[in-house]
């Protein structure tokens, strides 16, 4: 599905210290090239604005409703199918690579591989490990059925039966493993700020993750939570939104990401209530809706490299790019820029990722705007840009 383009007279995002550079990008065969092909298209970047692909780092392809249990009770095949939509309008906002945590699995990565159907690039966890009554048991405390697994979650307890979901989801193709270690809003029986498994647990998990090669990202939401997961090795935490000053200074001090999701909780603050959002989950939105652009101000102050997430369920899906105004009013739009591309980068590992030059992924959005001079091109929905992906114009609609 790769393609050749060469791009001229163009402003290229160049990185948050050097910003927009007037240069020609040159994609060959799908990937930055130094001299371009004449056999490649050619279009006019005058006037226009070239940064690479974005990064959600924290995507949910699978999450189809509002309803935590009826996330995972339903049939796969309508949940992968709604998966291919949500994967598709997520590619026409300008994200060309996702990393799926909590959620996704080979066959829906192999039909995105097969060019199936219009998708950003794609990286899965699989469903994320929860202990019972943790964030991801989606059973209310009156509900007297068994769950064990799910499309999103699975509940897992004990070390030795850990480090066998750990080797089975990277056997079957996960990019990364994702663990609970504290409360959430979308959960119904746990408080939020209180830390999930034991040191034991999650050392377990992270030692079989790493002799693969690959490397944990956890939910956490409080301090307590985050040093309970950092000091036992997780490298991404996800939401933080009630992270202190030295649990930041931590996080730098170890090479811990920070994944903020700040669409999610203004989505369901100004939304909620409509689509069904339960009375519970509500509440602890409240707890975490105002915390989580001073926490991203206060891992940029320590040092954290801070990447970008949505984190949306069900119908809230379209306010992805909300995320990315909320972002740029926490940390300025070079910040987020950088978030959006070359530490979301980092953290999932590929070097071809984030950037425009050589060697890198021919991914990119052009803007007709400067997003420095003009921010609101990053998140309105109706803003002419064009989506390339592996130097070809993106295909939007299968």
């Amino acid at each position: 599905m790769s393609g050749s383009m060469t791009i001229t007279g163009a402003q290229v995002w160049a990185g948050a210290e050097r910003g927009f550079v007037d240069r020609d990008v040159a994609i060959v065969n799908g990937f930055v090239v130094d001299r371009p092909s004449s056999e490649a298209v050619t279009i006019d970047g005058s006037g226009r604005w070239v940064v690479p692909g974005l990064i959600d780092a924290h995507f949910h392809a699978y999450a189809t409703s509002m309803d935590g249990l009826e996330n995972e009770r339903g049939p796969l095949s309508y949940t992968a199918i709604n998966g291919t939509l949500r994967l598709a309008a997520a590619l026409r906002r300008g994200f060309t690579t996702v990393r799926d945590v909590a959620g996704g699995d080979i066959g829906l990565a192999r039909a995105i591989d097969a060019g199936m159907f219009p998708s950003p690039r794609y990286h899965f966890t699989g469903p994320a490990l929860s202990q019972t009554g943790g964030h991801g048991d989606p059973r209310s405390q009156h509900i007297d059925v068994c769950f064990s697994h799910g499309h999103m979650c699975s509940i897992v307890d004990g070390v030795d039966n850990l480090r066998v979901a750990v080797r089975e989801r990277l056997r079957t193709g996960a990019h990364a493993i994702k663990i609970m270690t504290s409360g959430g809003v979308f959960s119904l029986t746990d408080p939020i700020r209180l830390p999930q498994y034991s040191d034991e647990e999650i050392r377990a998990v992270v030692d079989e993750a790493t002799r693969r090669e690959s490397y944990v990202a956890a939910h956490a939401y409080s301090s307590e939570a985050v040093m309970h997961s950092i000091t036992n090795g997780v490298r991404s935490i996800e939401h933080g939104n009630l992270i202190d000053v030295a649990t930041t200074q931590a996080m730098a001090d170890r090479g811990a990401f920070l994944v903020p999701t700040l669409a999610a909780y203004d989505a369901m603050d100004r939304r909620g209530a409509d689509i069904g959002l339960n009375e519970v989950s509500l509440a602890k939105n409240t707890e975490v809706l105002s915390k989580g652009q001073e926490a991203v101000q206060m891992a940029h102050s320590a040092g954290v490299r801070v990447g970008f997430g949505s984190d949306l369920m069900g119908d809230l899906e379209d306010d992805q790019l909300a995320g990315v105004r909320l972002q740029v009013a926490a940390s300025g739009v070079s910040e987020t820029l950088r978030s959006l591309t070359e530490v979301n980068a980092e953290l999932i590992g590929d070097a071809r990722l984030g950037h425009l030059g050589v060697g890198a992924y021919g991914d990119a959005v052009v803007f007709d705007a400067n997003p420095l001079d003009d921010p609101d091109v990053l998140w309105e929905q109706d803003a002419r840009k064009l989506i390339i992906q592996a130097g070809r114009e993106a295909s939007l609609t299968g």
